[in-house]
């Protein structure tokens, strides 16, 4: 059995539908249920016993640990975290909260259960931390990419919190000896991405005739990295992993913001065409984000060379993927959409007017 954090949210519940499609090993998943968890994201596996969900707080140090012990899993694999920039900008704390004090505490159950294993399972065992690109902060447009000894430059609350999350799985292998593997991974899409982040928030806004809102000149340029070519990026790095190593996931597929909402729009265009005119014209500029790093990319070679690990989705094939699950489970989505949501959205977009 493995263990996991945050498998109710968008990578997380990705990673477990593969991981239960691709193995009989169970999962014992953990999150929070804060609003970008979802348990319908996990309908399909209702009544699978390989399947255990427990609702709980990685900061609930003492309940981790009595978790770890109940069912003693060969492995962690941690992405419980609040993930969204802008909600850090608006209120940071719940970041510190859950990426730093959180994964302090799961690093300190997951120390006491692995120092009581037996030597065979503690050799065997693995802490595995989901981290992002964003740690290392903002490339100009000739820099090189991101790459593992890149030096950490976090510009917002968020990136800063995952940054300091980072330090402390390193510390925990470096100090105690405890078995770790990190992950650094570039800009997620797919299935089951709450419609907060760019692309579901302009493929949402777009079907219901809303504006497409663009920060900036919408120059800012990011590396799109599919959610099942990041999930089986990961389950290398678990079974193969050199012990205390960084390695970053990437998909090599950098492109402009404004240009990925073209290319959502003209997708839209011809699978679902409006009655007059394109998707295009929903779109809107707005004022940019506060200290908006300009370009984020990533070198995956080291992942490539030592693992064998490239991902298999261009963005336009990626893409269409995405969008063709978005058109085709509406109802998922006008869940998401509660009446919290909503009021978020109108916080964070109001007097952003360019």
């Amino acid at each position: 059995m493995i263990f996991v954090t945050g498998g109710a949210g968008f990578i997380g519940s990705n990673f477990v539908l593969d991981w239960l499609a691709q193995s009989d090993e169970g999962v014992l998943n953990y999150d929070k249920l804060t609003y970008a968890g979802n348990l319908n994201n996990l309908k399909s596996l209702q009544g699978d016993a390989r399947h255990i969900f427990v609702r709980g707080d990685i900061c609930d140090q003492a309940g981790v640990l009595a978790l770890l012990q109940q069912h003693q899993p060969r492995a962690i694999v941690h992405f419980a975290a609040e993930s969204h920039v802008d909600r850090s900008i608006l209120g940071p704390g719940e970041f510190i909260q859950t990426n730093i004090n959180g994964t302090f505490s799961l690093l300190e159950a997951a120390r006491a259960y692995w120092s009581a294993l037996p030597d065979d399972e503690k050799a065997a065992f693995r802490f595995l931390h989901v981290s992002t690109d964003e740690v290392y902060g903002t490339l100009g447009p000739d820099d090189a990419p991101f790459s593992e000894t890149t030096p950490y430059a976090p510009n917002s609350p968020y990136s800063a919190s995952k940054a300091a999350s980072d330090h402390l799985v390193r510390s925990y292998h470096h100090t105690y000896g405890l078995p770790t593997l990190t992950t650094n991974c570039s800009n997620n899409y797919g299935p089951y991405h709450f419609p907060e982040k760019l692309i579901p928030l302009i493929i949402s806004n777009a079907l219901g005739g809303k504006p497409l809102p663009i920060y900036g000149d919408g120059q800012q340029v990011r590396d799109w990295l599919y959610v099942g070519d990041h999930c089986a990026a990961i389950r290398r790095v678990l079974a193969e992993g050199r012990l205390g190593e960084t390695y970053n996931v990437g998909g090599w597929n950098e492109m402009a913001n404004l240009d990925a909402v073209h290319t959502l729009c003209d997708m839209l265009d011809k699978l679902r065409p409006k009655a007059a005119g394109s998707y295009r014209d929903q779109i809107t500029f707005v004022k940019d984000r506060p200290g908006h790093d300009r370009r984020y990319a990533i070198d995956a070679r080291k992942l490539e060379r030592e693992l064998g690990w490239k991902p298999a989705e261009t963005f336009q094939s990626g893409i269409a993927k995405t969008v063709q699950w978005y058109l085709d489970n509406q109802a998922w989505v006008q869940d998401v959409q509660s009446g919290a949501y909503a009021k978020w959205v109108e916080t964070n977009y109001q007097n952003r007017e360019a």
